[in-house]
C-alpha cells in the first residue's frame, strides 16, 4: 500500500486534460507529496503554479480545474485550494482504517514486490584484508548491507559482492617485511597479528606515502622495493605465491568472524586475485580499441589533458584501474544486472569518475554504475577517530565498548526505574547479555545510518545509546514496550492478525499513527530510490513521535469498550511489526524485553 502512489495516479488522470503528453506529465505529478504540516493535509500538490507557463491563466483557476477533475472522493475529503493554488489533501479516516485491516493480515505489511524488478550488483566492504578492519571499514559494510536488504524486500534481484583487496602493492608490502623482519615465533603464535606488525612497520619505514596505486614508483627503496615483491607475485614468482597463499587464511580467518559479529553476508567474495588471469586480455581488448595509450612506457587511458589512468605499468604490473575494468566486464557477462552500486568512500569520486567513463568507452554502456559515496566517521571533536597512538581504532575494540556501554546503559536504567517503583522484567545474564549484544551494535548501526551517507558525523556514544531521541535504543524499547502491551492483555498476536477487529480511529492521535503505518511502503521507496537509508531511519523517528503520542493519550488496556481495546491493540502489533521490519531492513535485531 502506497498512498503517495495511489494519489499520484488519480493527480496524473486530473492532469491529462491539461497536459495531454504522459512524459511531460510526470513533473507535474511528481509535485504531489507528504505535507509539512497538519494544516496543510495529509498530501499536498504544488503543481497548479508551475502550470501557470504551460496552460496559462491564473494558478489557483488552474488548482480549481485540477480538483473538478480529481476523481479520490472514495479515499479522500473534499480538496481544498489555499495560498497562490496549493492542493491539500486530507485522506478519509474511515479510508486508513481499512486499508491498515488490510495490511494487518499480510506478512510483508502491505508492501507490494515491484513491478518491473532490476538485478542489483551491490560492491561494498571491500577491505584490504592485509591487515583487520578498523573503523573506517565501518560505514561501506554497513550502508552496503542495508541498501542490499532493501532492495531485496521490495522485490528486486541483488547479488552481493565483497571486492577484497588481496592482491594488491599491500600483499607485496607483507612479502617484503615477512622476508626481512619476520619474528617466527610470533607468526606461530598469532600469525595475523604478527602479520600486521610487519604491515605497520614497513608502512612506517616507506619515505613517501602513494595513495593512489596507479602512480609511478617513488625514488623511495623501500616503496620500490615493495613494488618489485608485488610485480613478481603478479607475474608468477614461485616463492611470492606460496606466502601469499600462506598470508590470505589467516586473514580471512579474522575478517569472516567480523561477518558473522555484524551479521553482514555476502553472495560473493571475489577479491582482485579473482581477476588476475583476466586482466592482460582486458588490456588487449582496450588496446584493440584505441583506447590506451603510451606513456613513459606504461599503457595509460588518457581522459583530458590533466588526467589519465594507468592500466599496465612499466614494469607489466597491472592497476586497480584495470581490475576494476575486469570486474565489471565478469560481471556483465556472469549477472547481466542493470545496476552496480559501489558502495565507497567520497575520496575515490575521481576513480569511479574515470572508470565509469572508461568502462561506457568499452563498450559497457548499458549498465547503469553508481558510486554510493560517504563521508567520514569523526570523533566528538570533529577530527578523525583514531587511538591515543594515532592508529585507526579497530572494529572489534569498538564493537566490544557499543556492547559494554550498552551493558552499562541497561543496569543504570534498570536502577532507576526500580527506584521511581516502575515495573522492572526480571532477567537472567544470558538475557542481559543479548540485550547488550543487540542494543549495541544497534546503536553502531543507527547512527551511521541515521545520518545522509554523503555527509561525515561525529561519532557519539552518548547519543547512539540514548533512550530517547531517533536513536535504535529508543526504536528496540518502542517495540519492546508495544511487545509488553500484547504480553499483558493477554494478547494473541496471531488471533489478532486473523480476527482482524474493526479500527477505530476516533482522535488525532490514533489517526496520526494509523497513516504513518501506512507510509511504510513510501518510506521504503524513497530510500531504496535514492540509496538513502537515511530515509528510512526517519519514517522511523515519525513513527515513534506518533506512537508516543498515542502511548500517551489512548489507553490501550484500559479502553473504555472491548471493541476499542481490540482496536488499539491491532494499532500496538501494527506498529511493533512496523519497527521491526524496518530495523531488520537496516542490520539491527530487536528484543522481546529492555
Amino acid at each position: 500500500m502506497n498512498i503517495l502512489t495511489l494519489l499520484q495516479k488519480r493527480f496524473d488522470q486530473a492532469l491529462a486534460a491539461l497536459v495531454p503528453d504522459a512524459e511531460a506529465r510526470k513533473k507535474y505529478v511528481a509535485m504531489i507529496k507528504q505535507s509539512q504540516g497538519d494544516r496543510f493535509g495529509d498530501y499536498q500538490a504544488n503543481c497548479a503554479m508551475s502550470l501557470k507557463k504551460e496552460v496559462g491563466g491564473d494558478p489557483r483557476q488552474i488548482a480549481a480545474e485540477i480538483v473538478k477533475r480529481l476523481k479520490i472522493d472514495d479515499m479522500c475529503e473534499p480538496p481544498e485550494i489555499a495560498g497562490p493554488g496549493f492542493i491539500n489533501v486530507t485522506i478519509k479516516a474511515d479510508w486508513l482504517a481499512e486499508q491498515l485491516r488490510k495490511i494487518a493480515a499480510d506478512d510483508r505489511l502491505g508492501v507490494e514486490p515491484i513491478v518491473g524488478p532490476k538485478t542489483f550488483v551491490v560492491d561494498f566492504s571491500s577491505p584490504n584484508i592485509a591487515k583487520s578492519l578498523h573503523v573506517g571499514h565501518l560505514r561501506s559494510t554497513i550502508i552496503g548491507d542495508a541498501l542490499a536488504r532493501l532492495l531485496r524486500f521490495l522485490g528486486h534481484k541483488v547479488i552481493t559482492d565483497n571486492h577484497l583487496g588481496d592482491w594488491g602493492t599491500q600483499f607485496g608490502t607483507l612479502i617484503y617485511g615477512y622476508k626481512h623482519f619476520l619474528d617466527k615465533n610470533a607468526f606461530e603464535k598469532e600469525p595475523l597479528k604478527e602479520l600486521e606488525r610487519l604491515y605497520k612497520l614497513v608502512q612506517g619505514m616507506k619515505k613517501l606515502k602513494v595513495e593512489d596505486a596507479d602512480e609511478e614508483p617513488s625514488a623511495d627503496p623501500v616503496e620500490m622495493a615493495c613494488r618489485e615483491e608485488t610485480a613478481k607475485l603478479h607475474a608468477g614468482d614461485l616463492q611470492n605465491n606460496a606466502l601469499w597463499r600462506m598470508f590470505i587464511p589467516h586473514c580471512l580467518v579474522d575478517l569472516n568472524k567480523m561477518y558473522e559479529r555484524l551479521d553482514v553476508h555476502f553472495d560473493n567474495t571475489l577479491g582482485e586475485s579473482f581477476y588476475q588471469p583476466l586482466l592482460a586480455g582486458v588490456v588487449k581488448s582496450l588496446d584493440d580499441k584505441g583506447i590506451t595509450v603510451i606513456s613513459n612506457g606504461a599503457k595509460v587511458i588518457v581522459f583530458g589533458e590533466d588526467s589519465r589512468s594507468v592500466v599496465q605499468k612499466q614494469d607489466g604490473a597491472f592497476t586497480y584501474m584495470t581490475t576494476d575494468l575486469a570486474t565489471i566486464q565478469y560481471r556483465e557477462q556472469q549477472w547481466s544486472p542493470n545496476e552496480i552500486l559501489y558502495v565507497v568512500d567520497f575520496r575515490q569520486a575521481a576513480h569511479f569518475q574515470k572508470l565509469f567513463n572508461a568502462a561506457c568507452r568499452w563498450g559497457y554502456d548499458k549498465v547503469q554504475l553508481h558510486h554510493i559515496s560517504f563521508g567520514s566517521v569523526l570523533a566528538k571533536d570533529g577530527k578523525p577517530m583514531k587511538t591515543r597512538e594515532g592508529e585507526n581504532i579497530s572494529l572489534v575494540a569498538l564493537l566490544d565498548e557499543a556492547e559494554e556501554r550498552a551493558k552499562q546503559a541497561y543496569e543504570a536504567n534498570t536502577k532507576e526505574r526500580m527506584e521511581r517503583g516502575d515495573e522492572v522484567p526480571q532477567l537472567t545474564a544470558e538475557e542481559q547479555q543479548q540485550i547488550a549484544t543487540t542494543v549495541g551494535l544497534g546503536a553502531v548501526k543507527y547512527a551511521d545510518l541515521s545520518q545522509n551517507r554523503t555527509s561525515n558525523y561525529k561519532f557519539d556514544w552518548d547519543k547512539m545509546l540514548a533512550m530517547d531521541g531517533n536513536t535504535a535504543t529508543y526504536m528496540q524499547y518502542a517495540y519492546a514496550r508495544n511487545k509488553s502491551i500484547l504480553k499483558k492483555g493477554n494478547t494473541d498476536s496471531a488471533a489478532l492478525r486473523t480476527l482482524l477487529p474493526k479500527l477505530i480511529l476516533s482522535t488525532s492521535y490514533e489517526r496520526a499513527l494509523a497513516l504513518q503505518l501506512l507510509r511504510f511502503e513510501e518510506a521504503l521507496q524513497a530510500a531504496a530510490g535514492e540509496f538513502l537509508p537515511h530515509l528510512l531511519t526517519s519514517y522511523l523517528w515519525d513513527l515513534a513521535k506518533c506512537y508516543s503520542g498515542f502511548f500517551v493519550n489512548c489507553p490501550v488496556l484500559k479502553a473504555e469498550t472491548p471493541e476499542l481495546k481490540n482496536s488499539r491493540l491491532l494499532l500496538c502489533d501494527l506498529t511493533a511489526r512496523v519497527i521491526r521490519q524496518s530495523l531488520q531492513l537496516l542490520g539491527i535485531e530487536t528484543v522481546e524485553r529492555m
